[in-house]
């Protein structure tokens, strides 16, 4: 699939949705996996302690099995394949910060599981349906075949709008998680959080623009 496909992020268009995440990229790596449900949420609990680095399992139990994950992999290198400027965004976990958001036990992360988990089964069954092997099996062009008819709802088939769906919400998620790692700013050439050794001044044909010198 080339650059000019739909299914595959624009990398730069991509900042749009950074706006919308709001779970940052500490909490990238693998560690216990788990199947079971959060509990329901009773508040939003103490703040983290922000000197402590967090992993995937601290705060709630996970929820993906490990061929859920697999296939949330897959499709996350579907949508951000590694290409000259930065890696894949299976390479740099972003299936674990999609299973992390999923497993929060508040309202709006518990819609969004529902969504996520039956989107995947249904990516499954429907690359068994095509192909005869599972989407993790796939060839890429399979794959791209499969995520070609459910990456824009307005032209998805009515039989597909339901997958549409959760093709959008995934790579919203999936692009939140990429962006907001080390790679993926630096993919975005966002140069915050830097610290500064000294504060320039603005230039002086700037402060002359706003009439300010």
């Amino acid at each position: 699939m080339n650059s000019d496909d739909p299914v595959r992020l624009d990398r730069r268009a991509a900042i749009k949705w950074m706006l919308a995440a709001t779970a940052g990229a500490a909490l990238l790596r693998p560690r216990v996996l788990g199947s079971g449900a959060p509990p329901a949420a009773t508040g939003y609990g103490t703040d983290p302690d922000l000197l402590k680095a967090y992993h995937p399992g601290d705060l709630w139990p996970l929820t993906f099995s490990d061929a859920q994950r697999r296939t949330a992999a897959a499709l996350c290198d579907v949508i951000i394949p590694a290409d000259g400027q930065s890696p894949s965004a299976a390479s740099l976990g972003v299936q674990d910060f999609v299973d992390e958001w999923i497993s929060a036990p508040y309202p709006d992360h518990v819609a969004d599981r529902q969504i996520i988990l039956a989107g995947l089964a249904w990516l499954e069954a429907e690359s068994h349906r095509r192909f005869g092997q599972p989407f993790t099996g796939a060839i890429y062009s399979q794959k791209t075949a499969i995520c070609d008819d459910v990456c824009h709802e307005p032209d998805a088939a009515p039989e597909f709008k339901a997958a549409a769906r959760f093709f959008q919400r995934f790579r919203s998620l999936a692009s939140g998680g990429f962006y907001t790692t080390p790679e993926g700013m630096k993919d975005l050439a966002y140069i915050g959080n830097v610290p500064l050794a000294a504060y320039p001044e603005p230039p002086l044909e700037l402060l002359q623009k706003l009439g300010l010198a």
